[in-house]
């Protein structure tokens, strides 16, 4: 069998060229101290259309559920225009984490998922901390509290996770929490 050199380049050009391709499934992240064998379930109450995600397992058996993952979309999307958007699992995983490090079952309180670009503009427009690039309008932030846990613990536990953005709103009772860059601020309103 006289392989020329220019065959056996190709064909290992080709096996690697192969294996390096990135498929489009959903894998789980890296989040540091979550287990990666449990499944992976999350309730909540959506505070502005009092909906309700009864306690739903987005992640098993080492993926996560399109299925679960939808749900949590329609739950999540932008209550005043009606869009709905893939929220990005990571921020899953993240209130997932949240609820464990708490010790919670980890039924949490929505207040904002989505934001549509319109909504966030809008919002902007009445006060001015809202971010004009917010994360709502990539599906990578989420602004919750969680029952039986105060507002300050959640906003310790966050923080002490380093997952990404963590903005504390006392006055009007939530925490926003996000996979972007890792940084804090306390907010109004």
């Amino acid at each position: 069998m006289g392989l020329s050199r220019r065959s056996i380049l190709c064909r290992g050009g080709a096996a690697f060229l192969s294996a390096s391709i990135v498929t489009p499934a959903i894998a789980a992240p890296a989040l540091v101290g979550i287990r990666p064998t449990a499944a992976r379930t999350l309730s909540f109450n959506c505070y502005n259309t009092g909906e309700q995600l009864k306690a739903t397992t987005y992640w098993a058996d080492g993926k996560y559920i399109p299925d679960a993952l939808a749900e949590v979309n329609y739950a999540l999307r932008d209550y005043r225009s009606g869009e709905v958007y893939p929220i990005e699992p990571k921020v899953l995983d993240l209130m997932h984490q949240i609820g464990e490090k708490l010790d919670t079952n980890c039924h949490f309180e929505v207040y904002s998922g989505y934001r549509s670009p319109k909504t966030n503009a809008m919002l902007r427009q009445a006060d001015s901390g809202v971010a004009a690039h917010s994360l709502h309008m990539e599906g990578l932030a989420v602004d919750i509290t969680l029952p039986g846990r105060s507002l300050e613990q959640l906003y310790h536990t966050s923080l002490a996770m380093h997952a990404g953005g963590v903005g504390y709103y006392p006055d009007a009772d939530f925490l926003h929490v996000d996979v972007g860059r890792v940084r804090r601020w306390v907010g109004f309103g």
